[in-house]
């Protein structure tokens, strides 16, 4: 996955001339080019984990192809859907900008496109430059239907640091012998939680410490003293994930596609939905180096996968059959190696921080337990004392609807939502360690469609609060639609007189992993219209209902107003 960046930066610029449209249509942002790219979704048999299994895939590949643009640049995909499952794309990251339509989360933005279906997703990359992904947002597909995106800055605009030798993408991923929507069916009708994955994988390879993997293993050849940029995503379903190179430290230049001031560390962790760009200097022994991804998991009796996958960072000259150095990484819940390379993110750019708020939002994060309501408690009761497992935000499990909440709003369509999602918990306690935990009798949640309105203009300041019910747990919560300054973060539960924000330099992200047993603040202008999803990005969660909608209302003129849906919109 390496790129020669002079070439293809001068591809990207050649490119640009080829392709270079106008659009008449003014309410839509206009590229500076416009480029094209055909998905096909298909089913493709793999041979993994000694295991011979079908897996869907774009274009027969996993991971999947990597869209490259530039900043400002109009993106035109179509998307055939040759599975036998639903599917659509989600473009995580990408604000879309009154592009709404094509953010692709099923039952929020669009309906699913069907198998036979083919749907077009266009957009444009407004201000907008760095390592994004691309993945499936139906059921659980997202295991092996995803890809990388990466954004150039515009041409003759320099990194903010020195200039690497090569780039190259590394996505972190967790593999399953199971199908993968048939394993969300299950876990959803059993009541109980999700097996571990089968394996984690490095660019969809497991490396040498899985069954019949010896080979199966990704590999970056270096030189001697040069620097790599790593584009490091996180891919997986239901699991974060600590990396590191043995004996290399890892600098950090951005996080979720915004730069940040560098920052050295010997390992990173990344929760689902996650990308960190890390530079990596050569500057070791010839020899052949681990890259490992292990588990984080924050979570009490939860089982996971305890295996690493194993990856080698090679030098040139190093004998191809020697062993490789080991990465060391953390312990699998060592919160404060979490903390650490949090605390060490900085923005770079951060003159837009809200400093006045309009909207005060304080949002309880967690699992609940319902009671059992099957007439087959066996089979479908298996969560804790015999109840269900779900998950809630505000203790309101969100439901999807039957047709997408953008088309319910947009077209008036009455009965499908409801705008009266609460901004705050109906009552306060202390949510960490009083939390309520005499399951199923007092950890039940409410159900529902209930989506947030926010006038278009608000300047929000968000809470998001981690609750002891069932357990504590980092949770990586994604904001569709939006970066967000990340103002403040803490264990415990959130004191406005005591908070510690920091207004100066904070990152700027669109998924934040809430400490276990705390607290993040988040803080940004809801100015782009539309209807935009927030969730936990551990798949399980999502399904369970750990998730809420923002419906941001139009401004004033075409600039600020969501223009039409396209005329190929899936039909539910």
């Amino acid at each position: 996955m390496a790129n020669l960046v002079t070439s293809f930066m001068l591809w990207l610029t050649l490119i640009s001339y080829a392709y270079t449209t106008v659009h008449a249509s003014p309410e839509w942002p206009r590229g500076r080019s416009t480029r094209f790219y055909d998905f096909k979704i298909q089913t493709k048999t793999v041979n993994k984990l000694c295991n011979s299994n079908q897996i869907v895939t774009v274009n027969n590949m996993f991971p999947g192809p990597v869209v490259y643009a530039q900043q400002g640049d109009r993106l035109i995909v179509k998307v055939a859907n040759e599975s036998p499952h639903n599917a659509t794309i989600h473009w995580h990251g990408v604000r879309q900008i009154l592009s709404c339509w094509f953010d692709g989360p099923s039952y929020i933005t669009q309906c699913p496109i069907q198998p036979g279906q083919t749907f077009t997703y266009e957009f444009t990359l407004v201000n907008q430059k760095g390592t994004f992904f691309w993945h499936a947002h139906v059921s659980w597909l997202r295991a092996t239907v995803y890809g990388a995106l990466v954004v150039y800055p515009k041409p003759a605009v320099p990194y903010p640091f020195k200039y690497p030798y090569e780039e190259h993408i590394v996505i972190l991923g967790e593999y399953w012998l199971q199908d993968t929507v048939q394993l969300e069916r299950q876990v959803l009708a059993s009541g109980g939680g999700p097996p571990p994955s089968n394996a984690y994988t490095i660019n969809g390879h497991p490396g040498p410490n899985y069954n019949c993997s010896a080979n199966d293993v990704y590999k970056i050849d270096v030189v001697p003293g040069k620097t790599y940029l790593l584009r490091l995503i996180n891919a997986g379903l239901n699991m974060e994930n600590f990396f590191a190179i043995a004996n290399h430290k890892l600098t950090i230049v951005e996080a979720d596609a915004e730069y940040t001031k560098p920052f050295t560390t010997d390992r990173v962790m990344l929760g689902p939905g996650q990308t960190m760009n890390v530079l990596v200097t050569a500057d070791q022994p010839i020899g052949k180096y681990s890259m490992a991804m292990g588990p984080y998991m924050s979570a009490q009796n939860v089982p996971f996968q305890n295996i690493s996958a194993i990856a080698y960072f090679q030098y040139v000259g190093a004998m191809p059959n020697s062993l490789s150095l080991p990465a060391r990484l953390p312990s699998f819940n060592d919160n404060l190696a979490v903390k650490t390379v949090m605390d060490g993110l900085r923005g770079l750019d951060t003159s837009a921080v809200p400093k006045e708020i309009d909207t005060n939002l304080f949002l309880t994060i967690g699992l609940n337990v319902n009671k059992c309501r099957s007439k087959n408690p066996q089979q479908n009761c298996q969560g804790q004392n015999n109840g269900t497992m779900a998950a809630s935000m505000n203790n309101v499990s969100f439901i999807k609807p039957t047709v997408s909440v953008l088309e319910a709003y947009y077209k008036g369509i009455e009965g499908f939502f409801t705008d009266n999602f609460p901004g705050a918990p109906l009552r306060f306690y202390d949510f960490v360690s009083g939390a309520p935990n005499n399951a199923p009798i007092d950890t039940n949640s409410m159900n529902g469609t209930r989506v947030k309105v926010l006038e278009y203009g608000t300047r929000v300041h968000l809470v998001l609060q981690d609750t002891g019910t069932v357990t504590t747990e980092n949770h990586p919560i994604h904001l569709h639609g939006y970066s967000f300054y990340v103002v403040g973060y803490g264990t415990g539960n959130y004191n406005p007189q005591t908070a510690n924000l920091n207004l100066v330099d904070p990152p700027h992200m669109n998924t934040i992993g809430v400490p276990v047993g705390g607290w993040a603040a988040i803080r940004f202008v809801a100015d782009n219209p539309g209807v935009w999803f927030m969730h936990c990005h551990f798949d399980v969660h999502q399904s369970w209902g750990l998730a809420t909608v923002f419906i941001v209302k139009n401004g004033k003129g075409h600039l600020e107003t969501l223009p039409h849906p396209p005329a190929d919109m899936p039909r539910c």
